[in-house]
């Protein structure tokens, strides 16, 4: 019988090694949608947590179109840029707004979508990004597995089943409280950083 301890580093073992989708897998030609959408599917099949679930839809992508958070297709074509931002995007949606992805990925889209800024283009920023998580891989470890062993210090008096109970309930409630401040501090760099100011809704709505 497996131990907590030996679950527990098996799942976070798992959780580690699921791979980013690599700047150098997306095909560097346009894509009609359905290339897109089974691209995604086969590219990022193992982030679902049930079989049945959709990685993206073309109903999807035509929401993202409509909400200005993904740049108009050329003639039902996507290009590489446009499936780096269709990646941001899945991730973000899991604990973002619509809204707020497109406060985020605006000034991006703007400034690096199709163009340059000495030398760094949107692939550049991907690129980057991939490998600067690949390498606090180790610290996403050792975080959680102290978590994980606090978790198991608490309620011993308790016999082993209500024991074991609470000190699992426990382990997801702190996980839990951890994603709940990272999201609030997220919302919150957003709401500073990347809403639009005063002088800026107003010519908007001048216009």
């Amino acid at each position: 019988m497996n131990t907590p301890e030996k679950d527990l580093k098996e799942l976070i073992k798992e959780y580690l090694t699921t791979d980013y989708i690599h700047a150098d897998d997306i095909p560097n030609i346009e894509l009609y949608m359905d290339q897109v959408t089974t691209f995604m599917d086969q590219h990022l099949s193992n982030t679902k947590r049930y079989e049945e679930d959709k990685i993206l839809t073309k109903t999807m992508i035509n929401n993202y179109s409509k909400n200005d958070i993904l740049p108009p297709s050329n003639k039902k074509k996507y290009s590489k840029n446009h499936l780096l931002l269709l990646i941001f995007i899945y991730y973000y949606k899991s604990f973002l707004s619509i809204t707020d992805i497109k406060k985020l990925l605006t000034p991006l889209i703007e400034t690096f979508f199709d163009k340059e800024v000495n030398g760094i283009d949107l692939e550049a920023i991907y690129r980057e990004l991939v490998s600067f998580e690949k390498e606090h891989m180790k610290d996403h470890y050792d975080n959680i597995e102290e978590t994980f062993q606090f978790s198991q210090t608490i309620f011993k008096d308790l016999p082993a089943e209500e024991q074991k109970l609470l000190n699992q309930f426990t382990f997801i409630c702190l996980l839990s409280y951890d994603i709940y401040l990272k999201k609030q501090l997220v919302e919150k760099l957003i709401d500073d950083l990347f809403s639009p100011t005063k002088d800026e809704k107003k010519k908007e709505k001048d216009k």
